[in-house]
């Protein structure tokens, strides 16, 4: 077996008071952690979806991305604070302790939530539904792992977001 190592979330969320709509990952990624922002995988279609369901060009500096989320009221962060992960493999996740998602749901106007894949879905429903008393939304995962959509039906099954 792998070995796991100890991962704190160092990130900060994005959002401002008015982003309505929050997306939620699991945890940054082993690259996305060595690129100091979200979804920093060169093969993840995180940053490719959104610019394609928002009508813009994809964002390609942190500084872009922050502008792209903000100016179509999209907030992202994780739902992990810390946890034991084998790299970037969500299967591998042990001993959850969930991000406090009550400053960006007091702080924002948050109309709905969506979980950036299966285990980000599963891990919330877990650890912070109970919490918020918030339902989640699941859509496929952008990750280069999830191999069987097609950035096309990635973005059909995205669209929603912006047209909910």
């Amino acid at each position: 077996m792998t070995e796991l190592t100890y991962i704190e979330h160092t990130f900060k969320p994005i959002y401002d008071k008015d982003s309505t709509i929050l997306i939620l990952g699991t945890l940054p990624s082993v690259k996305s952690r060595e690129n100091q922002f979200y979804y920093g995988h060169p093969r993840n279609r995180f940053w490719k979806v959104i610019a394609r369901i928002t009508g813009e060009e994809v964002p390609v500096t942190i500084e872009e991305k922050k502008a792209i989320l903000l100016r179509n009221h999209i907030a992202i962060w994780d739902v992990i604070h810390s946890c034991r992960i084998a790299g970037s493999s969500d299967s591998s996740i042990q001993d959850v302790v969930a991000n406090d998602l009550s400053g960006i749901l007091e702080t924002a106007n948050i109309k709905k939530i969506y979980a950036n894949g299966g285990k980000a879905y599963e891990l919330y429903q877990k650890y912070t539904y109970g919490r918020t008393g918030r339902e989640i939304c699941k859509l496929p995962s952008t990750s280069p792992a999830n191999a069987s959509y097609s950035l096309d039906r990635l973005c059909c099954e995205w669209e929603r977001i912006i047209k909910e």
